[in-house]
């Protein structure tokens, strides 16, 4: 992504997908051009928290709320040290930031972050271009990026798909850092970092959890050198099918029977690790207000989706795999796709969606005492 600063608010701009659908409006945030992966959110709120979610690297979030930055930025509620979506379109930005926590714009903070952004399209037609054509490569293009719409569709078309991309390294801590517990600690827990967002640690902490957060290539042996009572592994962004280091890590915690909970990234881990296939969804779950059921007690829970692909596990029956018996225990009420797996003998389950709902509904919260549970047992 190549940035500048100059006249972002006035600046022409272009949006062009792989197809060769284009769409002019306005630049929003900085000048310049940026590639990634077309996808939409449906979240009314919570701006702040999708920019930040390392889960959304390398891909182009489209806003299908039209009216979006009327709170501002602040400096409390990013997911991660910087913003990480490569591009972000909206139809109506604020023009002024109306909040008493906001610190600055959200316009000056895509600024400052070099993120080249497009405003003033219809984001409706481009929302239901996706639905019908899937996600798909895109490039924003302003200020001296502009040029001959087949020659920017040819600088798309040399982009590299999602599809078989290994992303969650260049988004994982590089070095374990200690969250620790809030109040009497009750618990270890080693989280395996893929991508993960700072309020899942929190909501462990909150309930007694000392969380060693690890870097995505952490070995077995660094899971255990932190003597943990239970295993984490997070969300992260890319395609799961290239993750054979973390499923071979994963299968070791579960050969070894630690209680395990993994969410996002982790659940398709945990599906490629007990046997599961994955593949990619045409246009994928992004937003705050996804409709999924707990099988386990039948209820309905509206949850927080950043997901593009899902694990392949059969509905209507338990599965024998080498580590015991596997059932999907969630599944998303809109199309009946996998969101969430639990073994049957013994403590490991798993779910597609973040239960930290940063922001979004907290209609999940309750796996983290789930997860706490299973420790007890195991401890028990």
């Amino acid at each position: 992504m190549t940035t500048s600063t100059r006249g972002a608010a006035k600046a022409p701009a272009v949006l062009v997908l792989e197809d060769g659908r284009a769409f002019r409006g306005r630049a929003y945030g900085a000048v310049g051009e940026t590639f990634g992966e077309a996808v939409f959110s449906t979240g009314m709120t919570g701006y702040q928290e999708t920019l930040t979610d390392p889960s959304y690297h390398r891909q182009v979030v489209v806003m299908t709320a039209p009216h979006v930055g009327n709170t501002g930025v602040n400096d409390e509620d990013p997911e991660s040290g910087r913003i990480w979506v490569s591009g972000y379109v909206v139809r109506d930005p604020a023009r002024v930031s109306s909040n008493w926590r906001a610190q600055r714009s959200l316009d000056e903070e895509l600024e400052r972050q070099g993120v080249v952004g497009i405003s003033g399209i219809d984001t409706r037609a481009l929302t239901r271009h996706l639905r019908e054509r899937g996600a798909m490569r895109v490039g924003i293009f302003s200020g001296d990026a502009l040029a001959d719409e087949a020659a920017l569709l040819a600088k798309v078309q040399a982009q590299p798909q999602m599809k078989g991309a290994n992303l969650s390294a260049e988004v994982a801590t590089k070095e374990t850092y200690v969250v620790p517990a809030i109040g009497e600690k009750k618990f270890t827990v080693a989280a395996v970092d893929l991508g993960i967002k700072g309020m899942t640690p929190h909501r462990m902490a909150e309930r007694g959890i000392e969380v060693h957060v690890l870097p995505a290539t952490a070995t077995a042996e660094d899971i255990y050198a932190v003597d943990p009572d239970g295993v984490f592994f997070s969300n992260g962004p890319g395609d799961p099918a290239t993750a054979d280091g973390p499923v071979a890590v994963m299968q070791a915690v579960l050969e070894r029977k630690t209680p395990l909970f993994g969410i996002c990234f982790g659940n398709q881990i945990l599906g490629r690790a007990l046997g599961f296939g994955t593949y990619k969804l045409k246009y994928g779950h992004r937003g705050i207000n996804q409709p999924v059921q707990d099988r386990t007690t039948g209820k309905v829970e509206v949850t927080a989706h950043n997901h593009g692909f899902a694990v392949d596990a059969p509905l209507d029956k338990v599965s024998d795999t080498p580590y015991g018996r596997a059932e999907v225990s969630h599944v998303c009420l809109n199309d009946q796709v996998v969101e969430g797996l639990q073994l049957l003998d013994q403590p490991a389950f798993s779910v597609q969606y973040h239960p930290e709902a940063a922001a979004g509904p907290h209609d999940a919260a309750y796996l983290f005492d789930r997860f706490v549970s299973l420790m007890e047992a195991e401890r028990a």
